[in-house]
């Protein structure tokens, strides 16, 4: 692992790739997923973070997980970064690490702990044991208060953990994360481009988009104008990708639960785009009809204003 180059590597859009599945649902669609990932490299794209949320993790099998990283790295090329999710216990993703690194991932994404009951010094073990047990880059996944300034902290100082994935709407928060680690980490908003101009100016220098799946080159455009300073431009498309984010974030029809319609409205748009997005797996269902002309309206007028407005 050379931790020196993760690093820098995460200083960049990282691509939360979603999952094609067959029409059935039953089984994933390699050739498809193939085509998406060598699409997006075509562009720009180099970091990709497969076995997220947005690739639904907790509706793959460990099989499933370690074939999607498989052609995630056949896909990419060399110069792609490949940093794969994992959760659950310690030796599921001990595991797991294992099978990706044999795979050819750089890194491992480790997802935000979902146990009912924690405790902080369990936290610290639970992550230093993953260290541990991997040569791979580790990114801590923090998605809620469970993963606290404290033990994120502390685990800045671990050679192998290379960046860390803050998904809290907190800005507040993460500055003083930021300031309050002693670690050489890249800090990644993991809330994608709505608070792409808030986060870096507290410090991150890299942000995940689940919306470059289908609009990549606005992403990357939003990415390059952060990175110059630019932030008028930054501003513009910030604003015309809100919509897809505002839409990402409703519960979906029939639904009161938050931000049903996250993943499919990334999979509605990648069928929009021309890539292969298909179906979604239980618990979460494809968007209804309302949503999908919802989604095609706000599609058509990126694609149409996009040459424009950057």
């Amino acid at each position: 692992m050379d931790a020196v180059r993760l690093r820098s590597d995460f200083e960049d859009v990282a691509f939360t790739t979603a999952v094609p599945f067959t029409d059935d649902r039953t089984a994933v669609d390699h050739d498809g997923l193939a085509s998406n990932l060598a699409t997006l490299s075509e562009v720009g794209a180099r970091l990709f973070i497969p076995c997220g949320n947005t690739g639904e993790y907790y509706a793959l099998t460990d099989e499933e997980r370690v074939n999607v990283v498989e052609t995630h790295v056949e896909a990419t090329g060399d110069d792609a970064t490949i940093a794969a999710g994992a959760g659950g216990s310690v030796q599921e993703v001990r595991e797991l690490a294992r099978a990706y690194e044999d795979a050819g991932a750089d890194a491992v994404m480790v997802m935000h702990p979902d146990h009912t009951y924690a405790h902080e010094a369990g936290l610290r073990e639970y992550y230093h044991a993953i260290c541990d047990a991997t040569d791979l880059g580790v990114v801590i996944y923090k998605r809620g208060p469970e993963v606290t300034r404290d033990v994120l902290a502390e685990l800045t100082e671990r050679e192998s953990v290379v960046a860390v994935k803050f998904a809290v709407d907190d800005v507040k928060e993460f500055g003083q994360t930021v300031d309050d680690s002693p670690g050489e980490v890249t800090w990644v908003n993991g809330i994608a481009e709505r608070y792409a101009l808030s986060f870096a100016i507290e410090g991150a220098t890299g942000y995940t988009t689940g919306v470059g799946n289908f609009v990549p080159k606005a992403t990357l455009a939003l990415c390059e104008a952060i990175d110059k300073g630019n932030w008028e431009r930054a501003r513009t498309i910030q604003r015309s990708l809100r919509p897809l984010e505002d839409l990402r974030e409703e519960s979906g029809d029939g639904s009161s639960l938050a931000a049903g319609n996250n993943v499919p409205v990334v999979k509605y748009g990648m069928d929009l785009a021309g890539y292969t997005g298909g179906p979604v797996r239980p618990p979460l269902v494809d968007l209804c009809p309302r949503d999908r002309e919802r989604l095609e309206h706000h599609y058509e007028r990126i694609e149409s204003t996009f040459s424009k407005t950057v």
